[in-house]
């Protein structure tokens, strides 16, 4: 399994992260996503250090991963029950 060394700024901090090769561009745009949202949040809303800022962004990510998740599970239930009613029909029409 071949790693890639990469070094993203987030806040104007570096991390360095070891990832899959075919994971650098989505990494770099996730922190550039990260870096862009501090900086609008920064000129929207009062704080007190970049800490509070990375809170809202990471909420505000978090958020949409839930809604993500929901959206995901509401459509494999209505995929399972069409499924589902499929299989009683070729079942019906099989016997």
């Amino acid at each position: 399994m071949d790693q890639l060394t990469i070094s993203v700024q987030i806040a104007g901090r570096s991390f360095r992260m070891n990832i899959k090769p075919e994971e650098e561009e989505r990494v770099r745009k996730a922190a550039k996503l990260i870096n862009e949202k501090i900086k609008d949040y920064s000129k929207k809303y009062a704080y007190k250090d970049i800490q509070d800022l990375l809170s809202m962004v990471a909420l505000r990510f978090a958020t949409g991963s839930v809604k993500y998740q929901e959206a995901l599970d509401m459509r494999n239930e209505q995929v399972y029950h069409r499924l589902k009613s499929i299989d009683e029909i070729l079942s019906e029409t099989i016997l």
